[in-house]
């Protein structure tokens, strides 16, 4: 029994190990999967396309889509509906992997004048130059700045009278 004892161990052993290998390979697996997130409106294309100039109204519209993004606060009333979802990979920055804008305009009276539709084509992204923003002004150097104000803080200019009045 000994013999047969300690076949079954190995056996039992071995199980576990491909077991906890097996484990730990789809527990890293779904650690390394992307992170999808949606932003903004849920882009519903059935309701988008109900929206038609000419029938819908702002009362209508509002009923279909719910209360817009952001509406223009200058101008001819616009309602935009944006809806965005973005994807990342775990320690990486996201990125968008689909946007999408609906611009509903209204005209005089409220009704649907026209329903615009733009995509990710025509997202702009911005590449910034370097680590410093620049400035107007001269550039001081570390000395300056740091003795700069010596003799500054605290005197009156001409015609300044300190606290109690001239």
């Amino acid at each position: 029994m000994g013999v047969n004892g300690s076949a079954n161990r190995r056996l039992l052993n071995g199980r576990y190990a491909k077991a906890a290998v097996l484990g730990c390979t789809v527990i890293a697996l779904g650690a390394c999967t992307s992170i999808r997130e949606s932003r903004g409106f849920i882009n519903d294309p059935l309701l988008t396309r109900s929206v038609q100039p000419g029938i819908d109204n702002r009362q209508s519209v509002e009923g279909t889509l719910g209360r817009p993004t952001f509406s223009s606060q200058y101008g001819e009333p616009v309602w935009y509906y944006i809806a965005s979802e973005t994807g990342r990979r775990p320690f990486v920055r996201p990125r968008i992997t689909s946007h999408a804008v609906l611009a509903v305009r209204f005209d005089a009276a409220g009704n649907v004048a026209s329903v615009e539709r733009s995509g990710i084509d025509e997202v702009v992204y911005l590449q910034p130059d370097s680590d410093m923003t620049p400035t107007l002004g001269r550039e001081r150097s570390f000395l300056e700045d740091l003795f700069g104000n010596i003799g500054q803080v605290g005197a009156g200019g001409p015609g300044a009278a300190g606290p109690g009045g001239p």
